[in-house]
């Protein structure tokens, strides 16, 4: 990623799971920026930041007040921390410089376009010189990279998912909150279960995010909605049921697709082998399954596996998926996002 010397770069929650994975997908991509502003707001300003670049780095990398900065002195910002702070600064910050948000405060706004850099990268065409891009949740992300060479292929009609989505969805104090529980538990004593209101360790949590009025979670209704405007399916029928597990890191979904068109597992597999952000593990040439504990600690890929043909219908297919939603899904999509941006022609 270039522009000219060097981008000059913020990253709004430098300190939250996201904000450390992009800086850490920043160095790792080799992107050149001239400058690197960390922000936070006033509650997090003391929290010290996990920097994988080792602790000279993280000395020059001090972080700043979000509240005191200047957006018209850079040309690219990641909004990574909570919605209120992107709510509060991402379109101040539009004015003078590409912001992409992490949060789902614009996800739903129409005419501010909704990318997964893997699936739909033209939605970044009627971006400027600056603007605001919103990117999908982490489980959405996933779902749509697999969906739509899929769809492209045999034309999708409807989706069945389950997700079982990683405590770090929650933010770092749900990682903290497993890791206490189950050493807590181990010890013969009490989960606490304060993050989601129930304990967590050893247990599976039927709930991600509140409930709307009809007994849908928020969740749910954002993975339907979502898939939708990045698939460009706005009528794309998706039953979807989010649950949380204990596991720190990697979302699972079992999905279920139907399609207007035959597609025979050889071929769906064929596809998927060719498609970008992909990796497809074949059953036949290895014992390995994806797994979030293993594969998603890998996080160039969304992985998938169980490829077989649904046998209760026609053109339907069953498969399972792997991703980090911290690195692959959030800082990964994030940054190949600015890549777009700046790389495209001008």
């Amino acid at each position: 990623m270039t522009q000219g010397t060097g981008l000059r770069i913020a990253v709004v929650g430098a300190t939250s799971l996201i904000g450390e994975a992009v800086i850490d997908e920043l160095r790792a991509r080799k992107v050149q920026f001239a400058q690197l502003h960390a922000l936070e707001d006033e509650r997090n300003l003391g929290r010290p930041m996990t920097d994988d670049a080792g602790e000279e780095q993280a000395a020059k990398l001090a972080v700043s007040d979000v509240a005191a900065f200047d957006f018209s002195s850079v040309d690219l910002v990641f909004f990574c921390g909570r919605s209120a702070l992107s709510v509060r600064y991402a379109e101040a910050a539009a004015a003078h410089a590409w912001v992409i948000d992490g949060s789902a405060a614009f996800r739903t706004r129409s005419d501010v376009p909704l990318v997964a850099a893997d699936v739909n990268p033209e939605a970044l065409k009627g971006v400027g010189a600056h603007g605001l891009v919103a990117l999908p949740g982490s489980a959405s992300v996933a779902l749509a990279t697999v969906l739509g060479p899929l769809h492209a292929a045999a034309g999708l009609e409807r989706a069945e998912v389950a997700t079982y989505q990683a405590v770090s969805g929650s933010g770092r104090a749900a990682m903290d909150e497993l890791a206490g529980e189950t050493v807590a538990m181990l010890s013969g004593q009490k989960a606490r279960g304060r993050a989601f209101g129930r304990q967590i360790a050893f247990n599976v949590i039927p709930q991600v995010d509140g409930f709307e009025p009809g007994g849908e979670s928020r969740e749910e209704a954002r993975l339907r909605e979502e898939t939708r405007r990045v698939l460009d399916l706005p009528r794309l029928e998706i039953n979807a049921t989010a649950v949380r597990v204990p596991v720190f890191f990697g979302h699972s979904l079992a999905v279920h697709a139907k399609f207007q068109r035959s597609s025979t597992v050889s071929d769906a597999a064929a596809l998927l082998h060719r498609s970008k952000g992909i990796a497809l593990i074949d059953a036949a040439a290895t014992l390995e399954l994806p797994t979030p504990a293993v594969l998603a600690m890998a996080p160039d890929k969304v992985y998938v596996g169980r490829l077989r043909a649904d046998l209760t219908r026609d053109c339907a297919l069953n498969f399972w998926i792997v991703a980090d939603n911290v690195r692959k899904c959030a800082a990964h999509n994030a940054v190949s996002v600015a890549h777009i941006l700046v790389n495209r022609p001008q």
